[in-house]
Formats: C-alpha cells, sequence, structure tokens
C-alpha cells in the first residue's frame, strides 16, 4: 500500500506541475514506472493475481503455439538459426510448453535461439525459474530493439493491450484530447483538453469520422507494431500476435482496471491494479503492411486455435488422463474457444504479420 501511496503521490506532483496528463502517460506511470509500476511490483497472474491468462489456463494453448512456430520456420526454408522471441513472457508458462511441443522437430528445436523481452524484474525472475533448466540458449532484454537482427518468429499473448492507450472525445469543434486531473475533491478524475486537435479528424477511419458528439476514440502510437513488421520484412520471418480487442476501428471507451479477477475503476488505485485497454487490429495491421508486411487475418481465437487442432489435442490428452484430469481438459477447451460477446474464444483475435515471400501463415488459411 505505502508503494501505492508513493505513486499516486508522484502522478499527483505532476499535475501539480503540469497540469492534467494525456490518459497514456497516466497509464504509463502506472503500469511501468520504474520504481512503483503495477509491473516492476507485482506477478499478476494466475489465480492469486489480478488475471489469467491462456498459457495459464491450458498447456494445449502453448503447444499449439510451438507447432505453430515449427511450421513457420519450415515456410522460412529451415533456416539453420533462428530467433523465437516472445514479447511480455508472463511466468515463463507459454514458452515452457511451446518448447516441450517443439521437440516433435528436433531439427527446429535445435535451430532456434530463444529471446524473451521482459521489462519487469518481478517476472522476469519467474521466468528464470520457469526456464533456467532448459538446454538451449535464452537472452533476456528490456525491448525489442535490443533483440539481434536476423531470420525471427514471434509470439505476443496479451501484451499489445499493456501498451499505453490515448483517448480523444469529439465535441461540436472537433476532437479533444482526453486527460487525467484532479476533481474538487482532490481525487483523479478525467478531463478534456479545452482546445481540439488540429487536422487530428484527416488521421481517423471514415467510420470513426462520422461518430457522435461525445464519443471517445482510442489509439495508440505505432511504434511497436512498425518494429515487428520491419523485423519480419528485412529479416524474414512470421509474428503472432494474441489479444483481446476489435477487427476493425472503432469508437469506444475500453480503458478498464482489473484487480483481484475483478474490474475495478482505472484511476482508483496507482499501481495496484492492471491497466489495460483493446486493440485496434486494424491500426495494427494497417501499421505493418505499410512498412511491406503482409497481413493475415485477424481472426477469433476460437477459430485460430480450431485450425490448430486444439479439439484433437484435447481428445488426445483426454486418452490418457484419469477421469478428473479430463474434465478439467474439457472445461479448459470451453474456456478458450467460448463463444459470445466476453468468451475469450470470440473477445480475443489473432493477427499474423509477415515477410511477404512466406505466405498464409498457419491458421490463417480460407
Amino acid at each position: 500500500m505505502a508503494e501505492a501511496a508513493s505513486l499516486e503521490a508522484e502522478i499527483r506532483r505532476l499535475i501539480g506541475l503540469a497540469g492534467p496528463m494525456p490518459v497514456a502517460v497516466f497509464m504509463g506511470h502506472c503500469l511501468a514506472h520504474p520504481r512503483l509500476g503495477y509491473y516492476i511490483t507485482h506477478d499478476p497472474f494466475g489465480s492469486g493475481g489480478d488475471f489469467t491468462t491462456s498459457p495459464e489456463i491450458s498447456q494445449m494453448f502453448g503447444e499449439l503455439l510451438g507447432l505453430w512456430s515449427a511450421a513457420v520456420w519450415r515456410q522460412m526454408d529451415s533456416p539453420e538459426n533462428v530467433q523465437l522471441i516472445e514479447l511480455g513472457p508472463g511466468r515463463g508458462t507459454m514458452m515452457l510448453d511451446m518448447l516441450r511441443a517443439a521437440n516433435v522437430m528436433p531439427d527446429f528445436r535445435r535451430a532456434i535461439a530463444v529471446h524473451l523481452v521482459e521489462s519487469s524484474p518481478v517476472l522476469l525472475a519467474r521466468q528464470q525459474q520457469t526456464l533456467g533448466n532448459l538446454d538451449l540458449s535464452i537472452v533476456w532484454h528490456e525491448s525489442l530493439a535490443e533483440v539481434p537482427e536476423g531470420p525471427s518468429i514471434l509470439v505476443a499473448n496479451e501484451f499489445f493491450d499493456a501498451i499505453p492507450v490515448n483517448q480523444a472525445v469529439k465535441q461540436s469543434d472537433g476532437w479533444h484530447e482526453r486527460l487525467v486531473g484532479l476533481d474538487h475533491d482532490g481525487k483523479f478524475a478525467f478531463a478534456i483538453a479545452p482546445d481540439p486537435m488540429k487536422f487530428f479528424e484527416q488521421t481517423l477511419p471514415p467510420q470513426v469520422r462520422m461518430a457522435e458528439v461525445g464519443s471517445i476514440y482510442e489509439w495508440r502510437a505505432d511504434t511497436l507494431a512498425l518494429e515487428v513488421g520491419r523485423r519480419m520484412v528485412h529479416g524474414g520471418g512470421g509474428a503472432l500476435i494474441i489479444d483481446y480487442g476489435h477487427p476493425e476501428s472503432m469508437i469506444g471507451d475500453t480503458f478498464q482496471a482489473l484487480r483481484e479477477q475483478r474490474k475495478a475503476d482505472p484511476l482508483a488505485a496507482p499501481g495496484l491494479a492492471d491497466l489495460t485497454a483493446h486493440v485496434d487490429f486494424q491500426a495494427l495491421g494497417n501499421a505493418a503492411e505499410g512498412i511491406g508486411c503482409s497481413v493475415h487475418g485477424p481472426v477469433d481465437q476460437a477459430t485460430f486455435l480450431r485450425r490448430l487442432g486444439i479439439e484433437q489435442r484435447a481428445g488426445n490428452l483426454k486418452k490418457v488422463a484419469p477421469p478428473d484430469k479430463a474434465k478439467a481438459i474439457d472445461i479448459a477447451l470451453a474456456r478458450l474457444t467460448a463463444g459470445g460477446a466476453t468468451g475469450m474464444g470470440n473477445l480475443f483475435k489473432a493477427i499474423g504479420l509477415s515477410a511477404p515471400d512466406i505466405g498464409t501463415l498457419p491458421g490463417f488459411e480460407v
């Protein structure tokens, strides 16, 4: 609690000095402040954390992504050396499952060098515990820019949703940036910049320009999408990004907080809750496509996993599992592929990025 109080005091100090700050700046402080940020001080995963990700639900998720990576390697003409990169590896669970599945293709297993991009010291320590005894090269980096150039296969599950998101509110005289300031009671509260953003309207997708007054539009910097796309084009390879979000750019406020597996006020407890916003897959794909990447999808997670064979994998696991474990496999399969507005199988999307000469990536066949 003392850490949260310190971070709250720091954000209040910054607002006092410069006035209300953009939502993206507030989110960045909450998640990644170098001493007090949520990801710097917390292990957020699992039943004791604030949320549970697909790799923590079932080994099947990581295993299928390991086989996906091996298939992409073959499409790359099986280079002798390839970098297997994961952005935000959590506890290392997904990579461990991916590498176990990769054992079925010894040539691929021998070709890979693992590069993990992680800025959280707490999570890095967990990853080293999980992966430290494996007999292959694993190198950690604070950013993707530190990873050497060359043929690469990159995966990112629930990573882009934690990149700070900008918000704008449509007013009668144009779009105004949404800010976080202090209300009359001294509590954090949303505010709107007094002046509209010049030429902002021209940058928006056509369907967003027609929004009604009061609508909120979200966007992220394209920096990471451009870097992933550039690496695929120049070094050769394929990338897989899985996250929750919408396939086309749209209006709506998706800035949210999760604390102890429940939704919370995103402004209430800086540094104590996970802050996220939905990924705009159209914008992500457009950024990568603009520098020459081939874009595959997006498709919903259920479709993607079924194309990779998750139902067959579940059946094979159940054949050798005791009854209680077999039931757990069924439950995990249902969670990963659930439909409806809030089901993981529908809410989560998968998008692929690749060098143009590779062809359609696995799971994205029409």
